[in-house]
């Protein structure tokens, strides 16, 4: 496992929500209340996209997330961008975010599996980045702290040697291996299997710096060539003409990673019937992670820089649906399967004036039974103390 895949899986992931949220909000209908503004979607499009975007790209939520550590549980992962999808006045109900994470996670991780070599998920994670800046290309202070991640990103990766660059890729697939969700795009292209495992191509541009396959040269302990022979490769292969920039600016020449909702298309998830049955025939386990609580630390400290925006009313908010129609999201909710339900987890970040006057007053209560007066070092020692705990 590779303990430098978090940041490239995060981005991955956070370019493709942006880019389905990008499609529904331009896509979604305006409400007939709100229809005599006629500029009302596109403002507050833009306003989503930046407050996800500056939420994304927090400078003290990117110092956790670019530490050298292990990837987080599926379940973890999932609420960091419960989270971040309703860090602006979107709402998302369960069901369509669901849906939202289905296509997150089956979009990269047919990109992962599409890479020529391990070292494009870098070039696939700047074409998402690139995407991101044009979505705040008229947002100056959001616009820094996109290409302030640019350069953690070259100064972080570009470094790694091809054999560190495969261990990411077989994190990122050990990650997907039991995501079987069918996306309607991706069936309808025929490249995804009604099982929906995916389906890869044997033609197309080989990894740059390879030869197309077919030819077998035989050398002699000299090592002059003595012989070759010629066999029928099976596909329909091309030589890649230049390598994709790793540069903040630059052709990435690789097109995985771009906006493929560019084009208005409906998309539909389904969950695989394989994997509704193991599902079932899984016994859940009640029994507490003795690793949980570790992990809920990592993930607050991990989500204790991500400011999420309250709307002050529940009118100052408005939903956004990623089903066709209210009727087929209600139906998705009520047919969820049980492993989908996520129990939510209350993380209180902030400092509680309460908790803190109950240990100062019970720090007191020892203190008098003790029958000593407190002294000046032992107020300094008691100040010492309420101050970790402020702190953790």
């Amino acid at each position: 496992m590779s303990s430098r895949t978090l940041p490239l899986l995060f981005i991955n992931l956070g370019g493709e929500m942006l880019y389905i949220l990008d499609q529904r909000l331009r896509a979604q209908n305006i409400p007939a209340d709100k229809a005599k503004k006629a500029d009302w979607i596109e403002d507050d499009r833009r306003r989503v996209m930046n407050d996800i975007i500056t939420t994304m790209f927090n400078k003290k939520f990117l110092e956790e997330l670019f530490k050298p550590q292990e990837l987080y549980s599926k379940k973890a992962l999932r609420t960091v961008f419960d989270r971040l999808a309703h860090a602006s006045i979107m709402r998302l109900n369960q069901a369509s975010m669901d849906k939202l994470y289905d296509l997150m996670t089956m979009a990269f991780k047919y990109q992962v599996l599409l890479c020529p070599r391990a070292k494009d998920i870098l070039l696939v994670s700047f074409n998402h980045m690139d995407a991101i800046k044009d979505f705040v290309k008229d947002t100056p202070s959001v616009l820094s702290q996109v290409d302030e991640t640019y350069r953690q990103l070259i100064e972080m990766y570009t470094p790694l040697s091809s054999g560190e660059f495969q261990l990411i890729r077989q994190t990122l697939l050990i990650f997907f291996q039991d995501m079987h969700i069918r996306v309607s795009i991706f069936l309808k292209d025929k490249v995804q299997n009604s099982n929906g495992r995916f389906v890869l191509p044997i033609s197309g541009p080989v990894p740059h710096g390879t030869h197309i396959p077919g030819l077998i040269r035989m050398f002699s302990c000299n090592g002059e060539e003595v012989k070759r022979l010629q066999f029928r490769n099976g596909g329909n292969y091309t030589s890649v003409l230049r390598e994709g920039s790793f540069e903040m600016f630059g052709e990435r020449v690789i097109k995985l990673g771009t906006n493929m909702y560019s084009v208005s298309r409906p998309v539909e998830t389904h969950m695989s019937g394989t994997s509704k049955n193991s599902a079932q025939k899984k016994s859940v386990n009640t029994a507490p992670n003795p690793l949980a609580k570790e992990e809920l630390n990592m993930l607050a400290r991990l989500m204790g820089g991500m400011e999420v925006q309250k709307p002050g009313n529940a009118d100052s908010g408005f939903r956004v649906n990623l089903f066709a129609t209210d009727e087929e999201e209600e139906e998705a909710l009520i047919s969820r399967p049980d492993e989908f339900s996520y129990d939510v987890i209350k993380i209180q970040a902030t400092k509680n004036q309460q908790a803190n006057a109950e240990l100062a007053k019970i720090m007191g209560d020892f203190t008098e039974e003790a029958g000593e007066p407190c002294s000046s070092s032992a107020n300094s020692k008691g100040d010492d103390l309420l101050a970790m705990m402020d702190g953790l």
